[in-house]
């Protein structure tokens, strides 16, 4: 009997083999098991070193520094981190929003309950080709716009957005810019070290990695 073809590897991909042996190094007992956080025997420091040594390899891969990396439970939680806790820092110096309406579900469903805790949002509409209007975006700009969260490759029709020229709007205008790369880390060239992108949310099921690991980057 032949197994269907599988062709929804935006939504998902299996776990590479050489990944998913390096993971089962880690869950056993004749491998590093121990809590990263025990600092009181070797089991815990061979679990931290091996933490750090991810992390930085993750750093590595979207030109980030390693203490800036947080680790999630997927995308969606890295979304909901970046949004909510910028939101609700800024909001003194204001409580407008400025996203997209192609935005992933994970975005849209927290602007939605930014909206019902009284902030107000400005969902752009894409060109007929998928991409924002930089210009719309420059005119939905306002004095009290704290955050701009605009995705960088689309998950439905695989549009790249232009996030460096957004971002070079956003820092001239002292505003906070999100970006979900959940679709382009690991398949598109990032250098977080050259965007003017101040968070990004990424996962590893995308790129051959396990489910329930995400990752959000607060860059300096």
């Amino acid at each position: 009997m032949k197994l269907p073809i599988y062709l929804d590897y935006s939504a998902t991909t299996p776990v590479d083999p050489r990944v998913a042996e390096k993971m089962m190094q880690f869950l056993t007992m004749d491998g590093t098991f121990g809590n990263p956080a025990s600092r009181s025997h070797r089991f815990g420091w061979q679990a931290e070193e091996a933490v750090d040594i991810a992390r930085n390899q993750i750093a590595e891969l979207v030109g980030a520094d390693p203490r800036e990396i947080v680790f999630t439970s997927g995308a969606t939680e890295s979304d909901n981190l970046a949004i909510k806790g910028a939101a609700n820092f800024y909001q003194k110096k204001g409580k407008h929003i400025i996203t997209s309406k192609t935005e992933h579900k994970a975005v849209l469903d927290t602007c939605r309950q930014l909206e019902r805790e009284g902030f107000e949002v400005t969902y752009l509409a894409p060109q007929s080709n998928g991409i924002i209007d930089l210009k719309e975006l420059e005119a939905a700009m306002r004095d009290d716009t704290i955050l701009v969260s605009i995705m960088h490759v689309n998950n439905e029709i695989g549009v790249v957005q232009d996030i460096a020229t957004i971002g070079e709007m956003c820092r001239a205008r002292g505003i906070i810019y999100h970006v979900d790369a959940t679709q382009s880390v690991g398949k598109l060239p990032i250098d977080l070290s050259q965007l003017k992108v101040d968070l990004m949310s990424f996962s590893g099921h995308k790129i051959y990695g396990p489910k329930g690991i995400g990752r959000a980057v607060r860059a300096s």
